[in-house]
């Protein structure tokens, strides 16, 4: 078999949900392709915020090892851009001999460029001088107009004094910039076809919807019934159990009502269904053009969106499964062993640096911290598989350090800005009940921990500073290397450790 073609459409902020069987979404074309491929049903991305996902995406690396932690384009990130030394799958592909094609979103990194890369679109270094945001000049300006107030805000809008309008959903044309990026993609798919060479190639389509604000052609709103909206189970959850970050933010979206919140679902999805047509253009472009059989198609996100969760929208801090979990549909008509299965194992972002290079045959030479899911592709699932997967985060651009881990029964939030969080997913799958606090789960909480830190450990994770004021984590670095429960303080029992009383100040 030849090197394989691969094309890979990259939303922003869609959730896993809207693409599996049975999901809220219309989304015929990506069910198209998972009915000639695989559907990894159990994708999750390792923060809930574009850049550092992308990063990951092109890294096989998590953040405290490619750098990037907040979005690379805002004045005040941690990091502008990918660390020294780390490299890109893109760059193998490169030198491997693939053709680079790169329309639309990068968001990987502030002073470079996808040429940078190893992509051919544009020049290397023609983004190493840009200025990086001042917004204050905007407010400025914004100080000059009278300001609304909740009484005279619009359908969907949400006012906050000093901050510029901000309306959650409506109708327009369409989302004209990712429109313009396939059909750059489709002009790129027909000069690739009509090219005389045997070099394979890559092309990456990345659209920045069903991003908010939710704003979608009255055709795809069109095909989701008002009345048959439903809030999500946890949609009343009051928060309280959880962390004051988490209640801050729904703050926000409480002045809508729940007619409103349901309205935002609704073109939320449409936006999902508006997005899957870009989809169907590119994909019939591919077989139009006769480069089908041997094009691995990924259709992925980067992250998701709450969609009404707990009674939330977009993505931040609040640690819920809605920002993680993600779209992963795989078609690959030459390379696919039984299409039309799912796969329920935990996988993620970080898997497809090595999926890709083994599947075109490239030695990268490094070490990722993913897994090739090139096994389950060919239908034969490992021996050994990953049974928890983490997450990383400090923060969108309100910093705020939080690390997570779960499985398929508990899933452990450390806060480093608020207490932790527990949730029992197998008899709380929504997330509802924060039971960090119960001291039948002290084991509980103590392996999570573990595991917790022993990750941060081989991740290389720097935030273990031992400060007094920092001691925040309900069990301590130290912890990754345990072995004797006795000496944890469990004996005595947490309680004594960390009065939950406390709690209710």
């Amino acid at each position: 078999m030849t090197k394989p073609n691969v094309l890979i459409f990259m939303t922003d902020h869609q959730r896993g949900d809207t693409v599996l069987p049975g999901g809220p979404a219309k989304t015929p074309n990506a069910a198209a392709l998972a009915a000639e491929g695989v559907t990894f049903s159990q994708a999750f991305c390792p923060s809930p915020h574009c850049c550092p996902s992308r990063a990951t995406f092109m890294t096989g690396l998590y953040p405290t090892q490619h750098g990037v932690w907040h979005n690379v384009d805002v004045a005040n990130a941690i990091a502008h851009g990918l660390a020294e030394g780390v490299r890109t799958w893109c760059e193998d592909f490169a030198e491997a001999g693939y053709r680079m094609h790169y329309h639309g979103k990068w968001h990987v990194s502030h002073y470079e460029s996808p040429a940078d890369r190893g992509w051919e679109n544009g020049e290397p270094g023609e983004w190493s001088d840009r200025p990086l945001p001042n917004r204050w000049p905007g407010y400025e300006k914004l100080a000059s107009r009278p300001e609304r107030t909740l009484h005279e805000r619009a359908e969907g809008e949400i006012v906050m004094p000093g901050y510029p309008p901000y309306t959650l959903y409506g109708t327009n044309q369409g989302n004209k910039g990712d429109v313009k990026v396939t059909d750059r993609g489709v002009e790129s798919l027909k000069t690739l076809a009509a090219e005389e060479t045997d070099r394979p190639w890559c092309l990456f389509v990345g659209c920045t919807g069903p991003h908010d604000p939710y704003f979608v052609p009255q055709e795809f709103l069109d095909m989701y019934d008002p009345d048959e909206i439903e809030l999500p189970p946890n949609f009343h959850d009051d928060l309280r159990d959880k962390p004051n970050f988490y209640r801050r933010t729904r703050d926000i979206f409480d002045q809508l009502t729940e007619r409103e919140h349901r309205e935002a679902i609704r073109h939320y999805l449409a936006y999902c269904s508006f997005e899957d047509d870009l989809l169907g253009r590119l994909v019939r472009t591919l077989e139009e053009t006769g480069q089908a059989a041997n094009t691995i198609i990924i259709n992925v996100s980067d992250h998701a969106d709450y969609a009404g969760e707990h009674g939330l929208f977009s993505k931040g801090v609040p640690c819920f499964r809605g920002a993680y979990h993600v779209p992963l549909v795989v078609r690959w008509p030459e390379g696919i062993a039984a299409p039309g299965r799912t796969v329920d194992d935990f996988v993620s972002h970080a898997d497809m640096a090595p999926t890709l290079l083994e599947a075109a045959g490239i030695e990268a030479g490094r070490e990722f911290t993913g897994s090739s899911l090139m096994p389950f592709i060919r239908n034969k699932r490992p021996d050994e598989w990953r049974d928890m997967l983490f997450t990383q985060t400090n923060g969108n651009e309100l910093y705020g350090i939080q690390r997570a881990a779960f499985d398929r029964d508990w899933k452990m939030v450390y806060n480093g800005f608020d207490y932790d969080e527990l949730y029992d997913l197998k008899n709380d799958p929504h997330e509802t009940r924060n039971v960090v606090d119960d001291p039948a789960n002290r084991e509980v909480v103590s392996r999570m921990m573990r595991r917790i830190w022993q990750f941060a450990h081989e991740t290389g994770d720097k935030c273990i500073n031992p400060y007094i004021m920092v001691r925040f984590a309900q069990y301590g670095p130290a912890h990754a290397f345990r072995r004797d429960e006795a000496r944890t303080g469990e004996a005595k029992g947490r309680e004594e450790l960390i009065p939950a009383a406390r709690r209710d100040c």
